[in-house]
C-alpha cells in the first residue's frame, strides 16, 4: 500500500517536474514528504522503497538538511544491499555532506569495512578531504581499521598527508595524535 501511495507521488512529481508544471497540493510539502520516506529508506536500508524512487527517476543525489545523501545515510548505518543499489544506480560516492564527509569516512566511522571496501573500488580520490582537512586514510588510522589502511594505500592514498594540526594516517594510527593548542 505505502509502495503504491509512494509510485503515484513520484509520479505526479516526475510529471509535473518534467512538464515544468507546478506540483498540485503544496508542492514543497509534497517534496519534503517524499525527501524524507527517501532518506529513511536509506536509513533502514529498505532496498525496495529506494528501487521505487529510482525506477520514478528521482535525484539519488539529493540532500537533507546536513548535506547527507541516500548513499552517505545507507553507508553510515552499515546498509550493504543497500549502498550497492544506489551505486549501481548512479549515486555520486564522492558527494559530501555540509562537514566534507563522505559515505567512505561515514562507513570507517561507524567500522563498516566490507561497505568501505565497496566504496573504494568507485572512482572518488582516497585523499579527498572533509571540511576539517581530515582523509579516509586519516580516519582508518584514527579508528585503528588496519585493513582499510592497506586498502586505502593500494588505491594510492598519501598516509603521510598532514591533516591542519600535523597528524597522519600514520601517525593516528599509532596512536600519536596532535590536538589544538590550549587558549
Amino acid at each position: 500500500m505505502m509502495r503504491r501511495f509512494l509510485l503515484s507521488m513520484l509520479a505526479t512529481w516526475s510529471v509535473s517536474v518534467l512538464a515544468d508544471q507546478p506540483i498540485p497540493t503544496e508542492p514543497a510539502a509534497v517534496q519534503e514528504q517524499l525527501q524524507n520516506y527517501y532518506f529513511d529508506a536509506a536509513r533502514r536500508g529498505d532496498v525496495p522503497m529506494l528501487e521505487t524512487f529510482i525506477e520514478a527517476g528521482y535525484s539519488l543525489n539529493t540532500q537533507d538538511e546536513k548535506g547527507y545523501t541516500a548513499l552517505i545515510l545507507a553507508a553510515y548505518h552499515g546498509h550493504g544491499p543497500a549502498v550497492e543499489r544506489l551505486l549501481a544506480a548512479g549515486a555520486d560516492a564522492c558527494a559530501q555532506d555540509k562537514r566534507g564527509n563522505t559515505a567512505l569516512m561515514g562507513a570507517i566511522f561507524k567500522g563498516e569495512v566490507q561497505i568501505a571496501r565497496r566504496l573504494l573500488s568507485t572512482d572518488c580520490s582516497p585523499d579527498q578531504r572533509n571540511g576539517a582537512g581530515q582523509t579516509a586514510a586519516m580516519y582508518a588510522g584514527l579508528f585503528k581499521r588496519a585493513e582499510l589502511l592497506d586498502a586505502l594505500k593500494a588505491k594510492g592514498a598519501d598516509l603521510q598527508a598532514q591533516d591542519p594540526l600535523g597528524n597522519t594516517a600514520v601517525d593516528l594510527a599509532r596512536g600519536e595524535i596532535r590536538m589544538p593548542a590550549p587558549r
